[in-house]
């Protein structure tokens, strides 16, 4: 009897705990690996663990491409989800050429790098928006 009791509580528990990993799993799912996006190089430009926000005060357009200069954030702070890591931000210092840009649906820019830290790719919101 007490059997038959269980069995409707133990299907629950790993239905929840199937749903959990699930969910977790969408999480790092950033609509920029979600949408294969690639580099001119045919680099993957990869999620959540990798691609920050910039600050748009970092900025600037110059005449060869993108001046940015200012705070990029990754994890939580990026995306707001708790599954993608802690809030972590660097302070960037470098010129992306308008040839290696990407662009940004969600009109922020948008900063990936590579393990080294290098930039991979580079999203900024199509001109006029």
């Amino acid at each position: 009897m007490l059997r038959l009791l269980l069995r409707p509580v133990l299907r629950m528990s790993v239905l929840s705990i199937s749903t959990l990993f699930v969910t977790s799993a969408f999480a790092h799912d950033l609509w920029i690996s979600r949408n294969s996006y690639r580099n001119p190089a045919g680099e993957w430009c990869c999620g959540a663990e990798d691609c920050g926000v910039v600050s748009p005060n970092a900025v600037k357009t110059s005449k060869g491409g993108y001046s940015l200069r200012g705070p990029v954030t990754y994890g939580m702070g990026a995306t707001g989800n708790e599954a993608d890591g802690p809030t972590r931000q660097e302070n960037l210092n470098e010129i992306v050429p308008y040839s290696q840009t990407l662009p940004s649906p969600d009109g922020a820019y948008w900063r990936c790098k590579r393990p080294d830290g290098t930039p991979r790719c580079f999203f900024a919101p199509p001109s006029g928006s």
